[in-house]
């Protein structure tokens, strides 16, 4: 009895595997994550902010991903003031 209970803990390690800690990240101001371009729905939200950014575009103020959902933003909503005047609603 001595014996088996001596051996489980000289194989305890290979039985039954240690906890693992994750390593802590810590984030380097100075790497910073580019921001990623606004989506349809925040434009819609702003369309005002939408208007500018399109006019941006346009004279090549603003490049990158946000020109077209600024534009699908702006198209969506006409489109739905368009539609409540139609019907009347």
């Amino acid at each position: 009895m001595l014996v088996g209970f001596a051996g489980g803990f000289v194989l305890r390690p290979a039985i039954a595997p240690t906890q693992q800690t994750a390593p802590v990240v810590i984030p380097s101001p100075i790497a910073a994550a580019p921001s990623e371009a606004r989506g349809t729905q925040y434009f819609i939200a702003h369309i005002d902010e939408a208007r500018q950014v399109v006019a941006g575009c346009r004279d090549g103020s603003v490049r990158g991903g946000e020109c077209a959902t600024a534009e699908e933003a702006i198209i969506k909503v006409d489109a739905q003031e368009r539609r409540k005047r139609f019907l009347g609603n």
